[in-house]
């Protein structure tokens, strides 16, 4: 009768495990996830923009004073990119607008020093430094 027992033991043990293996299968059956799901990775080369056509326009009453420079790109930069220039190294950076690639800084004013009158000098530019980013 031993073996009768233990065999029938054997069973009812296997016949609950199947149980909850299926009980735990069907709460892993209630989870949903969207139909498309994305992943990836990727790379692009970051270019320049060819500044041609600079023209620096000087004050009417004084000419050493720089009142703007205005150049343009060879391509219109995104709606909403950072444009500024630099007329000397480690000098002030003026505020560009951009209307379809030709581009217009002001440079009366540094608008970073708020009181004080920055404006550019023919003496004090001594180079064009642009950055755009989109």
């Amino acid at each position: 009768m031993r073996k009768h027992s233990k065999f029938l033991r054997v069973i009812a043990a296997s016949a609950l495990a199947a149980a909850i293996g299926l009980a735990g299968s069907a709460f892993t059956n209630s989870n949903s996830m969207p139909a498309e799901t994305q992943a990836g990775d990727g790379a692009r080369a970051i270019t320049g923009y060819t500044v041609s056509n600079v023209h620096y326009v000087l004050n009417g009453t004084d000419p050493t004073l720089v009142d703007s420079v205005t150049y343009d790109l060879d391509s219109t930069p995104i709606a909403g990119s950072t444009i500024e220039i630099q007329l000397a190294s480690g000098s002030f950076w003026y505020s560009c607008t951009n209307v379809a690639a030709a581009i217009s800084c002001d440079t009366t004013d540094d608008p970073g020093t708020v009181g004080t009158d920055e404006q550019a000098d023919v003496t004090g530019s001594t180079n064009l430094r642009v950055v755009v980013a989109d």
